[in-house]
């Protein structure tokens, strides 16, 4: 994780520059064009000025890169140590952690984004079917959740 910081790192002071540069070379192209036309997009008696969407675009990406460093580098700081993928002797099985248990035999699951999509639905089209909709998914919700305490897979 710690390659990954750095090269979020990277990535920040990367866009950082490429920001600072568009912006000095917009506002530069911008003073060219009126210089030489006498007028822009601005108008007339428009003063020169950057692209400001590309400049705060770029610039975004240089604050993504670093949210994203600062995380990494805080999660990797937490964990206490190397994770099994920086390790070189490494074996598949050291990175397979348990998830925890799933049922490849529910239908709850499809009952509740089926009804999910009903509630949604109903939004769009009118509100009588969004009652419908939360009706359904109340009770596939529940389903799901108490599968495992009726029929034969009680606990």
């Amino acid at each position: 994780m710690k390659t990954n910081a750095r090269i979020f790192w990277v990535l920040a002071v990367f866009f950082l520059i490429v920001g600072v540069v568009y912006l000095g070379w917009t506002w530069a192209e911008s003073a060219r064009l009126l210089e030489t036309t006498g007028t822009f997009a601005g108008g007339p008696g428009a003063t020169p000025h950057p692209e400001w969407v590309g400049t705060l675009a770029i610039l975004l990406c240089a604050v993504l890169a670093a949210f994203l460093a600062f995380y990494v580098s805080k999660s990797e700081k937490s964990q206490g140590g190397e994770l099994p993928e920086d390790r070189l002797d490494a074996n598949i099985d050291d990175g397979d952690p348990e998830l925890g248990h799933f049922s490849p035999w529910s239908w709850w699951p499809i009952t509740l984004a089926g009804s999910a999509s009903i509630l949604m639905l109903g939004f769009a089209i009118g509100i009588w079917l969004s009652y419908i909709g939360a009706a359904i998914t109340i009770i596939a919700l529940v389903g799901w959740v108490y599968e495992y305490y009726r029929g034969n897979f009680a606990r």
